[in-house]
């Protein structure tokens, strides 16, 4: 392990097995079958950012014992060339350091590649076949062009009905351990608050509880970072198109999840906005909510949908 790894929390305690992973019980039994096999189809993991895709993919790929070669598609990913040229010297070489079937290549945030690159490793699911399988993650599947979707196994991390409450009680626990374990104080409600707040992103989750326990302790004192974001303000700055105080707003409430802070302006909007205004912003604001989970600074989307708003609308 890295000297990073050490560090970082969610590298330290990233889980190595299936069995740790904090999964439903259908998708945990679905990886399992894989390791009953001793091999993995082609996959395409889909869910939203942080809920652990990455984490089985690896884990998976621990169990199997095979040899792995990650590509982050928000990094190298988007050039062709050099996704080309790395994968097809992985996957066409057999490995001398592993008994295991095939090799396997983790597409990381594939929804972020380029067509181009999509359609080249759609072509080699196919050309290497018989050495390699690729396990692709993403928080948008429909991202993913119709001939690579249609050559993997789909498995939705998306969370539903019962599902949600015991995973988050599963994570509470984890958290906890994990905390005793870093010698850090707590209040079991302000780590409950925390899941709430950041469900079902656990990276988030640990990364602010290692971010708080810097004074060694995580108590109610936090809470107040958590206030309910407040758009009065926001609207009125909108309404007089003062673009400074309209920036300092995104920046002063950057803390909080950017579908906090979208969902905020939209609710406001019924009461700042006339009719015609608010349809308008809807669209405005979907739009920069997709846009949210691949964009390398998220202040500046923000404001950008904040601007097309006080630009495009109507206030009352």
């Amino acid at each position: 392990m890295s000297n990073r790894d050490e560090f970082v929390w969610v590298e330290k305690y990233r889980p190595k097995t299936i069995d740790e992973c904090i999964l439903p019980d259908n998708i945990k039994n679905t990886f399992k079958a894989f390791l009953d096999k001793g091999e993995v189809p082609n996959l395409l993991l889909s869910g939203p950012p942080g809920c652990g895709k990455t984490t089985v993919a690896k884990a998976l790929c621990n169990e199997l014992g095979v040899d792995v070669y990650v590509i982050n598609g928000s990094d190298e990913g988007r050039f062709l060339d050099t996704v080309r040229n790395n994968a097809k010297n992985f996957a066409s070489t057999v490995s001398l350091s592993s008994d295991a079937k095939h090799k396997v290549i983790i597409i990381d945030e594939a929804d972020n590649t380029t067509p181009d690159v999509q359609l080249a490793l759609r072509a080699f699911t196919e050309e290497f076949v018989g050495n390699c399988r690729f396990i692709f993650t993403c928080n948008y599947k429909n991202k993913i062009v119709s001939p690579l979707h249609s050559r993997c196994a789909v498995i939705d991390f998306s969370l539903k009905g019962k599902d949600r409450q015991v995973l988050a009680g599963q994570f509470f626990q984890r958290l906890q351990t994990i905390l005793d374990q870093e010698a850090v104080g707590y209040e079991p409600k302000v780590i409950a608050e925390l899941i709430n707040k950041y469900f079902p992103d656990w990276r988030r989750v640990l990364n602010e509880c290692q971010r708080y326990s810097s004074g060694g302790k995580i108590d109610s004192g936090i809470l107040a970072s958590f206030a309910t974001v407040k758009t009065d303000d926001l609207f009125k700055r909108l309404k007089e198109k003062d673009f400074p105080s309209v920036r300092k707003w995104v920046v002063n409430n950057l803390d909080n999840d950017p579908a906090v802070l979208l969902r905020s302006i939209y609710d406001a909007c019924y009461n700042n906005l006339e009719g015609p205004g608010v349809a308008a912003a809807v669209l405005i604001i979907a739009k920069y909510q997709y846009q949210s989970s691949f964009v390398a600074d998220q202040e500046i989307n923000i404001l950008a949908c904040l601007t097309e708003i006080m630009v495009e609308c109507e206030f009352k």
